[in-house]
């Protein structure tokens, strides 16, 4: 598989997490949510432009919370000119966004922000698609 994703070139984060013990490195993160994303787990104001060659469209932020579940760590954002942000993560020391590819040009992620679920989750919508796609996961770790 091709890891289209800012950080890939980086195989140095490996973990064990009981709760996920399928999963040990983010190329592996990837791998499961590539067959996962879709257009309920993308933001609503983006799901029209949303498809399978585009599938990280609109999945920064419950994707970045799902990551942290499995990795810990923190989520960041990095301010767009349109308003909001997008959201990667960083654990141990390892930058890697995940939904990298949905944008054309380079993203900067120097003087990032950082995200807190509560915030995010205040929207009930994207609460909810978190808890899909999460639930998508660990079905998906369940089955293999």
């Amino acid at each position: 598989m091709k890891y289209d994703y800012h950080g890939s070139e980086d195989t140095g984060l490996r973990i064990d997490n009981p709760l996920y013990p399928k999963i040990h490195s983010p190329q592996e993160m990837y791998e499961t949510l590539s067959e996962i994303w879709c257009e309920y787990t993308c933001a609503p104001r983006m799901r029209k432009d949303w498809s399978k060659e585009n599938r990280t469209l609109g999945q920064c932020s419950v994707t970045a919370f799902l990551v942290q579940d499995v990795f810990g760590g923190e989520v960041y954002g990095i301010p767009l000119k349109e308003g909001g942000y997008h959201c990667f993560n960083v654990a141990d020391g390892h930058l890697f966004d995940l939904t990298s590819a949905q944008f054309k040009e380079k993203l900067d992620y120097n003087d990032c922000v950082l995200q807190k679920r509560e915030v995010h989750f205040a929207k009930q919508e994207k609460y909810e698609r978190y808890l899909y796609l999460k639930k998508e996961f660990e079905t998906k770790m369940a089955d293999e």
